[in-house]
């Protein structure tokens, strides 16, 4: 039997997605037109084809990549990556790949009131693949004793000899610079979630300021929200000048 030619594209793409590694971006729709000498209608009808079978998934700015399930995070509680991912099945891992102490920049001397901090930037693995780079600034004084191991090993929030009360977490929209895509194996401009977290202690002073980066097509965050408000706007939405 004929087979029509959006199905024939759809057995090629096929074939990729089960070859290539969850979360790989595929050609754009324009690429795939060209390579395929077909118009973009005949490609996007296979893109759908392939979607339909679970292999892959689109996102807006993001195009089309290799079907993953997301790494799902809750906000109802403090808590670390690693707790979470491990807490649905997943095998955690962090790579630190910087290690200092210096100056830090203006926003976070404002915050911790310092002018000396321990920064440390680290890729948060699930299953082997990289979901999230993390960047944590604490007190120098606080982190005198901490090695790169340490904070390979174990989270700050068992590092630190002291009592945490809660964090104030800021989650917006950005793209991925040159550097942070290598670590996360996304192409440069890739939008992604970011969470700045600033963690208090007992007494409400701010001890760590923290910077996650996640892929936008690899994290989802979950509010659990106890009763329903009159209003249906998101809880805690605020307007960016």
């Amino acid at each position: 039997m004929r087979r029509i030619r959006y199905q024939e594209i759809a057995d090629e793409l096929r074939e990729r997605a089960r070859s290539s590694p969850p979360g790989t971006v595929l050609q754009s729709e324009a690429e795939m037109s060209a390579e395929f000498a077909a118009s973009r209608v005949t490609v996007r009808r296979a893109l759908e084809l392939v979607r339909d079978d679970g292999l892959i998934a689109a996102r807006q700015g993001f195009g089309w990549f290799v079907a993953t399930e997301p790494v799902r995070q809750s906000l109802t509680s403090l808590g670390t990556i690693e707790s979470q991912v491990e807490g649905v099945g997943k095998i955690s891992e962090r790579k630190v790949s910087e290690f200092a102490f210096e100056q830090p920049p203006a926003r976070v001397r404002k915050l911790l009131r310092t002018d000396q901090v321990l920064r440390v930037k680290r890729v948060n693995l699930a299953d082997g693949e990289p979901f999230a780079v993390v960047t944590v600034w604490c007190p120098a004084d606080l982190g005198a004793s901490l090695s790169r191991t340490d904070v390979e090993q174990r989270p700050f929030y068992e590092l630190l000899d002291i009592e945490l009360r809660g964090a104030t977490q800021t989650i917006g929209a950005d793209s991925a610079e040159p550097a942070d895509a290598k670590l996360l194996g996304i192409q440069v401009g890739s939008p992604l979630l970011r969470c700045q977290r600033v963690t208090t202690d007992r007494k409400g002073e701010p001890v760590l300021v923290s910077e996650h980066l996640f892929p936008a097509h690899r994290t989802e965050f979950v509010v659990d929200l106890p009763q329903a408000e009159p209003s249906m706007t998101p809880s805690g939405l605020r307007l960016v000048d």
